[in-house]
C-alpha cells in the first residue's frame, strides 16, 4: 500500500488562476487520503466544506514599528517551518517562485533536510517579475533550491530556461479542471436573463490587467455583433475596467454589454457562453479557456504562450496572431453562423479538456514528482479519464 503523505501548500488564496488549481489539487489530494496543510494569509476562496485531511495554517504578520513595511515574507517562512515541524510534514508544494519558494527553502534550512520542497510556476513570476533585473538572481536561486519544479506549459518552461538560464530539470505538469464541476451545464432559464431568442453570448472572464487585451474583447464584439444578433458578458474586476467601460461606450454598445463583475460559481456562469474570449498577449496557460473547454464553449483567442498547447486550433478553437482582431471576430462569425460545424467544436471540446486536461490525470502526476523527490517507490497507476 502507497504510504500517504503530509503536504503544505502555499499559493495566493485570493481570486487567481494559480490560486484555484492550488486550493482544487489540495483538495482533490485530500480525497486521496493525502494530509493537506494549507499555510496562507487567508482563507483560499475555493476551499469550500469541510473535509477531514484538509487543515488550514493561517500566517499572521507581526507589525513591528522598527519594519518600515509588514515583513510577510518572513512571517510565511516562519510559518511554514512551524507547521511543517509540529505536523511533521512531508513537503511543502508552493505556487509561485517569489515570495513562495523562497520561503519554503528558508523554511527547509531552518527545520533540515528532511523536509523537501516542491515549486509549480504558473506564469506572472517568469513572465514578469523574472524581467526584473533586481529580482531575477533571487528568482533563479528559488529554483534551484527546489527538490521539483513544475511548469504548466512548455511554453512556460521554454521561457524560464531562457530568462534564467536554468538548465535544471522541470516537470511539465497542465492545470486541470475537475470533470465532476466543469461540465455542460442546463442553463437555459439563466440565458434567458440575458439575451432574446436567436442571441448569442460571447463572453470574456479576467482581471482585467492591460496583458488581457480586454479592449480587443470590444473589438471583436463590435465586429460579430455587426453580423450576428449576440451580447457580450464580462465577467471580473481589474485596472482596465473603466477603459474598458469608456470604448464601450464610444461605440455605442452599452445595450449589449453586461457587467457581472467577480463570480464565484464559474462553471454555471460559463455554460451560458457561446463562445470565450481570450485575445491575450501573454497567458502561461489559459485556465479559463480550459474551463469553457469542459464545459463545451469553444475558445477564441490568440496564439500567445500556452494557449496553443490548451485550444486545438481549428478543432476546439480558433487562435490568431496577437492584435488581429479582424481575423478573430471572423472565426467567432463562422462558428456562430455554422451549426453542424459548432456542434463538432463543442463535442472535441468535452472530450480533449475531460480527457487530456482532468483532475484524475493531472493529480497522479503530481503524486509521481511528490514520490519522487522523497525517495519512496510508489506505483501511481495512470487514470484512463474519459
Amino acid at each position: 500500500m502507497v504510504r500517504r503523505l503530509k503536504i503544505g501548500i502555499t499559493c495566493y488564496p485570493t481570486l487567481g488562476g494559480s490560486g484555484v488549481v492550488a486550493t482544487e489539487l489540495g483538495k482533490l489530494l485530500a480525497e486521496k487520503g493525502h494530509e493537506i496543510h494549507f499555510i496562507t494569509h487567508s482563507m483560499p476562496f475555493r476551499l469550500g466544506q469541510f473535509h477531514k485531511n484538509i487543515f488550514y495554517h493561517e500566517v499572521e504578520v507581526n507589525d513591528y514599528y522598527v519594519f518600515r513595511y509588514p515583513p510577510y515574507d518572513l512571517s510565511l517562512a516562519s510559518k511554514m517551518a512551524q507547521v511543517a515541524k509540529m505536523q511533521k510534514l512531508d513537503l511543502l508544494h508552493v505556487h509561485y517562485a517569489v515570495p513562495h519558494a523562497i520561503c519554503a527553502h528558508l523554511a527547509k534550512e531552518m527545520i533540515g533536510d528532511g523536509l523537501r520542497t516542491v515549486t509549480t510556476l504558473h506564469g506572472t513570476d517568469i513572465t514578469v517579475l523574472a524581467q526584473d533585473e533586481t529580482l531575477k538572481d533571487l528568482i533563479r536561486l528559488a529554483i534551484n533550491r527546489s527538490d521539483a519544479v513544475t511548469a504548466v506549459s512548455n511554453d512556460l518552461i521554454k521561457e524560464t530556461r531562457e530568462l534564467l538560464e536554468i538548465d535544471r530539470e522541470i516537470d511539465l505538469t497542465y492545470n486541470f479542471v475537475d470533470k465532476r464541476v466543469y461540465y455542460p451545464r442546463d442553463c437555459a432559464s439563466l440565458k434567458c436573463d440575458f439575451v432574446g431568442k436567436d442571441e448569442k453570448i460571447l463572453m470574456h472572464i479576467s482581471n482585467f490587467r492591460p496583458v488581457k487585451r480586454v479592449g480587443d474583447v470590444v473589438d471583436v464584439f463590435a465586429k460579430v455583433s455587426a453580423e450576428v444578433p449576440s451580447r457580450l458578458l464580462l465577467v471580473g474586476e481589474g485596472p482596465d475596467l473603466p477603459k474598458v467601460q469608456h470604448k464601450i461606450r464610444e461605440l455605442g454598445l452599452e445595450d449589449r454589454v453586461h457587467f457581472l463583475g467577480k463570480q464565484d460559481d464559474v462553471a454555471h456562469v460559463i455554460s451560458i457562453a457561446d463562445l470565450m474570449l481570450l485575445p491575450s498577449e501573454k497567458e502561461s496557460f489559459g485556465l479559463v479557456a480550459l474551463e469553457a473547454m469542459a464545459c463545451g464553449v469553444p475558445t477564441i483567442g490568440s496564439f500567445a504562450g500556452g494557449i496553443p498547447e490548451l485550444v486545438a486550433h481549428g478543432e476546439t478553437g480558433y487562435l490568431s496572431p496577437i492584435g488581429d482582431t479582424e481575423d478573430m471576430a471572423a472565426n467567432a462569425i463562422r462558428l456562430l453562423q455554422d451549426e453542424r460545424l459548432y456542434r463538432q467544436f463543442r463535442e472535441a471540446c468535452i472530450y480533449r479538456a475531460h480527457t487530456q486536461f482532468c483532475n484524475d490525470l493531472i493529480t497522479a502526476e503530481y503524486e509521481r514528482i511528490y514520490y519522487r523527490v522523497l525517495g519512496i517507490e510508489a506505483e501511481i497507476p495512470l487514470p484512463v479519464c474519459e
